[in-house]
């Protein structure tokens, strides 16, 4: 019989489709079970007796099956070994029958085909012991093969797979009394794997978010009285402006607005003028006195337009000559103004 070539699953499984390195176990082992067939029989003799392929009664098909465990030794390439029970050729015209077996070494090559499957072949050697009896007759032989195969493998977890695989021996042989016979042997099967040692999965972090709870500060207002054609501000008056003063220091956002009025004695033109002089005052002193950026405070004069009261009395005119201070409501976080109370 000459001698076959293994052919080589392409290279480019070496290198593409490779399975999630943070997932894979390294270490492995497991069971196979399935069939064996024998093909391409040949004997180097003279005697037909010992000839298979002179015997018209082969039984080529036998049980097979092993165990084995490998170590992935990245995602896509892992070394393994495992011993393989693969059956007994009968020669029932020579009343003979051949055992053999075998011990693997193979280098597998995986593809991730999806999330659960891959798709792999494997390529190496094996040490194949043949045990053949015959009446009056017992030898044993061993030799060092090739072998090649290839196969699917679905994880049902991270630990546990199963695997339908086919193997190929390249000429097993046996020789007894100065006979050599060979052939090849054809595994097919199904295997259970049992992987371990990987890292375990590191949960992600879930940092709660935390909705900001926001609260409504009310408007802060004040009317400060003007003596009579006048803009000065006394220091009472200064006093009556604190609570307005230390919402614009405690709160960045809060804003000023200031509305000078006067009675309609004199001229309105006049009376237009010294309005606009009380808005200014105020201004002047909160921006001034405590540092308050003027892009925060908007200030004008209405002049006699919009009375507070009657200007038919002395007391009317006197509520009428004032300027209207507020600090508007605004929204913010309750953590802040939590921190201003405290």
């Amino acid at each position: 019989m000459s001698k076959m070539n293994l052919v080589v699953l392409p290279l480019a499984l070496l290198v593409s489709g490779a399975v999630n390195a943070a997932t894979v176990n390294p270490y492995y082992v497991g069971a196979r079970a399935g069939g064996v067939h024998y093909a391409d029989f040949d004997a180097k003799t003279g005697n037909d007796h010992w000839n298979p392929s002179q015997v018209t009664s082969i039984d080529k098909d036998d049980f097979a099956g092993g165990v084995f465990m490998g170590y992935n030794v990245t995602p896509w390439f892992a070394v393994e070994t495992g011993y393989t029970w693969l059956g007994e050729v009968k020669l029932k015209e020579a009343n003979a029958k051949v055992k053999q077996q075998a011990i693997d070494l193979v280098g597998k090559f995986t593809y991730q085909a999806t999330d659960a499957l891959d798709l792999y072949t494997k390529v190496g050697g094996a040490w194949q012991f043949s045990h053949i009896k015959a009446e009056g007759l017992s030898d044993r032989d061993d030799s060092l093969i090739a072998t090649a195969g290839l196969g699917a493998e679905y994880h049902f977890t991270n630990n546990l797979s199963a695997r339908a695989e086919y193997q190929y021996y390249h000429d097993m042989e046996v020789k007894p009394a100065e006979t050599k016979i060979n052939w090849d042997a054809h595994y097919y099967g199904v295997s259970l794997v049992y992987g371990w040692g990987a890292p375990a999965a590191v949960a992600p972090v879930v940092t709660e978010v935390v909705e900001a709870t926001t609260i409504q500060l009310e408007p802060i207002s004040a009317a400060m009285p003007f003596a009579f054609d006048s803009d000065k501000l006394s220091a009472e008056d200064k006093q009556r402006l604190d609570p307005i003063a230390q919402r614009l220091v405690n709160f960045p956002e809060a804003q000023l607005v200031v509305i000078g009025h006067t009675d309609s004695t004199g001229a309105e033109a006049y009376n237009q003028n010294l309005s606009e002089q009380r808005a200014l005052t105020v201004a002047t002193y909160l921006t001034k006195h405590f540092n308050i950026d003027p892009s925060r405070v908007s200030a004008e004069g209405r002049g006699e337009l919009d009375p507070a009261a009657s200007n038919d009395t002395t007391e009317g005119r006197a509520q009428n000559r004032r300027a209207d201070v507020t600090t508007p409501g605004f929204e913010i976080e309750q953590a802040a103004a939590a921190a201003v109370v405290q």
